[in-house]
């Protein structure tokens, strides 16, 4: 009895005699915030104010180029311009046509006036006298429209075409973009969304050019859903500042702060909706605590946050660690590992 008893003892030393280590299970947690004090940084760069993507319009071989990339221009700055030679023929043969049909009603008022000629007849040149004259105004037009000019005074971002290229009408030529700015565009979480909607919101913007100056902001624009799982698109708009002192131009990086100040949302927090589970008929959530153990708290639901989220109205703090994914798999006291 002995030997076999002293068998078993070496065959389970023969393993090394370690015993394996446990298992900790990864999770991904969310920190506990109050609604009411929200105070947040995004990375954030300053877009243009104004862009256009300019383009002919009218089709044919561009003869010249007049700026090139990052070239400051004023307004009515001629661009690019494309081969005016068969414009130019067309609007002779309609000035001249336009010519002859004017000189043809000044004669038939004359003979009118005499009763040489019938309103029927007086008419019909009338007619054709007003035709010629669009003819010959929508020519001009046209001839103007071989320059392409600048719309607002810019700098030109981008030129896609080169001398001798042809080009199509509404192609893009050139993108032109305001040189200052004062919209400024971040990317926020989607479960952050409800925060813009609440009272007490307020933006300061940090440019890494001016690291010392703070930019007081106001909320512009915002998407209400990302299609690309990137988050929500932010715009904000500067408050006027001393435009001759801060040069803010398209591209500059910054970060912005965004505060939620709201007294009524102070005790409140909110979690994502996957941290909840039901158990006894009660919801509950698991807090990280000492030693990364985790603890199942119970919790008293409000109302739905933004698109995951839902609010605590009773049961966690400010500062709470929560487990938001598998909590179905975890079990009381289990020690787990925070993922980034």
């Amino acid at each position: 009895m002995t030997g076999a008893l002293a068998a078993v003892l070496l065959a389970g030393c023969g393993s090394g005699g370690k015993a394996s280590a446990p298992v900790v299970r990864p999770v991904k947690v969310y920190r506990v915030e109050p609604l009411g004090a929200v105070d947040k940084d995004f990375a954030g760069m300053s877009t243009a104010d104004s862009v256009s993507n300019l383009a002919f319009r009218v089709s044919g071989q561009i003869i010249k180029v007049y700026v090139q990339d990052g070239q400051t221009v004023r307004q009515g700055a001629i661009i690019a311009e494309i081969d005016p030679r068969e414009y130019r023929l067309q609007m002779e043969a309609d000035k001249a046509t336009f010519l002859t049909a004017r000189s043809q009603m000044d004669r038939n008022k004359r003979l009118l006036d005499r009763q040489a000629i019938s309103r029927q007849d007086y008419e019909i040149a009338d007619a054709a006298y007003v035709r010629a004259r669009s003819a010959y105004n929508n020519s001009q037009s046209i001839l103007a429209d071989t320059k392409l000019r600048a719309p607002f005074s810019g700098a030109i971002e981008k030129m896609f075409v080169d001398n001798f290229q042809r080009v199509q009408v509404g192609e893009p030529v050139a993108r032109l973009v305001d040189p200052l700015t004062r919209t400024v565009k971040y990317t926020m979480p989607e479960t952050a969304l409800q925060m813009l909607k609440m009272p007490g919101l307020s933006f300061t913007v940090w440019f890494d050019a001016y690291q010392n100056t703070p930019f007081p902001a106001r909320l512009k624009e915002y998407m209400k859903s990302s299609t690309q799982a990137t988050g929500i698109s932010v715009a904000l708009t500067l408050e006027p500042f001393d435009e001759k002192r801060y040069d803010i131009a398209p591209g500059m990086s910054c970060t912005i702060n965004m505060k939620v100040e709201s007294p009524q949302h102070d005790t409140v927090t909110a979690v994502p909706l996957t941290a909840v589970f039901s158990r006894d008929n009660r919801e509950w959530v698991w807090i990280v605590g000492t030693g990364r153990r985790v603890k199942a708290q119970p919790v008293k639901l409000g109302q739905l946050f933004g698109s995951d989220m839902v609010m605590i109205d009773d049961g966690l703090k400010a500062g709470d660690e929560v487990v938001t994914a598998g909590v179905y798999q975890i079990v009381e006291g289990e020690e787990v590992k925070l993922l980034p």
